[in-house]
This record gives structure tokens, sequence and C-alpha cells, in this order.
């Protein structure tokens, strides 16, 4: 089985979709011709044409609008904002139009539409190229949000956000494209082909969206985290040598709560990683739902490790990151409670 990095994932699954269908269009800045800033869509513009791959004005809510239109029309636009946080031009449409179409049309119209970010941190890319906007999607109505931390999932969930007949924010963590990252920036990059996930079958397969996944079994304490987090906190679990059950979430809206009410009954403590900043960060919601399914088998508080609230700063990098030393010391924290 070939294996892949993120980009080449991401870029395989628009491939095979393209191919498959003639509805899937392409569009963004410096996607056509110059395959994207990181090379996600290189060479789709070749092989399809100019008129279902091409390069758009800097402008985030014509691109938007655009594909709202095309998805009423029957198109599967599937577009992309260089960086996720130039998307807030763009919100107007994602929640006034897009979200809001199959409802204010009472079902008559569609937005089978899919909207690509890279999102997140790591890469020095300081407070205009680093942000983690996930949350103020997830508390829109009509929109489903994914958060792939590897490429075989990013290919089969790819592919299911475009088969999906509503609007999908596909986030995709930077730091992950060429290799996953444990938040360890002073150690060697390790590439995707060392890495069992980098395996993605050829051609056409898809992941159910809202559907986590057990990256690691365990029976102390429960980590829900998504993106590059999950490597974070696999990380910190192995250097405290504490039993941790580590989930990836990989799809925010819809959220799969079975799975994370079953692990946290089991283990009776939760730890929640993102990098987004804490104040309204999505690990508010998860904290929220794992105390109201689960308070009477909870032995500990649940703990959060986040991002602080404040712009990502370009100097202190690393200090913002959530780290495995800062996971490290939440796990050790919630046995001790």
């Amino acid at each position: 089985m070939p294996k892949r990095t993120m980009i080449e994932a991401i870029r395989e699954a628009m491939d095979v979709m393209m191919e498959r269908d003639d509805k899937v269009v392409v569009f963004g800045q410096d996607v056509g011709f110059f395959g994207g800033v990181f090379r996600c869509t290189e060479g789709l513009q070749r092989k399809y044409g100019a008129a279902r791959c091409f390069d758009t004005p800097i402008s985030e809510s014509g691109i938007v609008g655009v594909a709202v239109g095309m998805g009423a029309y029957g198109l599967r636009p599937v577009v992309e904002i260089q960086f996720a946080d130039y998307v807030y031009p763009a919100y107007d449409q994602i929640v006034s139009e897009a979200a809001r179409l199959r409802f204010r049309s009472a079902g008559d119209y569609t937005a089978p539409m899919v909207i690509r970010m890279p999102c997140g941190g790591g890469i020095f890319g300081a407070q205009t190229h680093s942000q983690s906007p996930e949350a103020v999607f997830t508390h829109v109505a009509g929109l489903q949000t994914i958060i792939p931390s590897n490429p075989y999932d990013a290919k089969g969930l790819l592919i299911s956000a475009i088969e999906n007949d509503d609007p999908v924010i596909f986030l995709e963590p930077k730091r992950l494209y060429n290799g996953p990252f444990n938040g360890h920036y002073d150690q060697p990059v390790v590439p995707w082909s060392k890495h069992e996930l980098s395996e993605t079958p050829e051609g056409y397969y898809s992941i159910p969206i809202g559907k986590a996944a057990i990256r690691r079994q365990g029976s102390a304490v429960t980590v829900l985290a998504y993106g590059t987090m999950v490597y974070v906190a696999e990380a910190a679990v192995a250097e405290t040598g504490i039993d941790a059950e580590v989930i990836d979430l990989r799809s925010l809206v819809p959220l799969d709560i079975d799975t994370i009410t079953a692990s946290v009954a089991k283990t009776g403590r939760c730890v929640i990683v993102h990098e987004a900043t804490r104040l309204s960060g999505f690990g508010t919601q998860l904290a929220a739902e794992v105390q109201e399914r689960c308070f009477y088998h909870l032995e500990a508080p649940i703990l959060r490790v986040t991002g602080w609230d404040t712009p990502y700063p370009h100097a202190h990098e690393w200090d913002y990151f959530p780290g495995p030393e800062r996971v490290g010391r939440a796990l050790l924290q919630v046995m001790e409670a």
C-alpha cells in the first residue's frame, strides 16, 4: 500500500473525486497553475483543465459566495482558503448563506461544498498564519467541521466531505502536512513514511463523518484531542507512563459522543487538549458534554490543556503551543486528584 504525506493524501482525494464526478470543481487563491501554497492541488489543473481547477482573486467572501451559488446550482465545489486565519471575510457567506440554505429553502436547495483551510501553529507563522478557528464554526447549525490528524484519515474524510450534501469545514493542521509532530520542536522531524497511518489505499475509499478513533487503549484517564494534539498527547502519555486512552475526535460536528462517554465511564478521568485559545475553545463544549453525561463516573475534575488567550506570538511560539510537558503535567495532576 502506498505511503503518502498529508499533502499527497488530500490531493489524491480531490483527484479521485474529480475523476469520478465532473460536478466536482476546485478553486481558490493560487490553487490552479501554482498548485496551492502547500501544493495540495498540484497537477489538478493540468489534468482536468482550467474550468474545473482555477485561480480566484484574493477575495475570501467572493470565493465562498461563488461556491454557495455553484452548490445550489448542482455542482460540488471544493474551495481553499489559503490560511484559516483569512476566512473571516467569508464568515457571513458561510453562516448566513451556506449553512442556512437547506433550512431557509425548506430543503429545495442545498450547499454541497467543502471549505479547505490549513490551520494551527508550530511553523513560526505568527498571529496571522497560526490560528485554530474551529470553535467559531462548530457554533453554527448547518455546518460540519472535520480536522484529520493523518494521511489515511485526511483522504477518506475529504472524500466523504465532498460527497456530503451540506457544507463541510475541512481544517488541515499545517504542521502535520509533511509528518507527525509530537511537540518536541528540538528533535528531528519525523516523515510520514515512518508512520503506519501514512498508508493510504489507491483510488476511492471513505471514512464516515462523525466517528472518532481510539489511537491508544488505556484504563487510567481519557485524553480527548484532534489534529496535531493527538501526537502531543501520545508523547505525553509515553513520557509519563500513565495508562491513558487517547481519542482522536477527527470530527467535531457531528461529535462521536458515544465513544467519548464510553471511554470516560471506563477511566473516570478526562483531559482535553487543543491548540486553540482556552476561552470558548471547543474544549469548553467537550468538558460540558462529559460533565453532563459522565458526572457519576468522574473521579477527578476535567482538565483542559490549550493555547493561551492571546494572539499567537511569533517570538514565544513554544510557550503558546501546548506541548507534551504541559499535557504531561495535566495527566499527573488528574491522576493525583
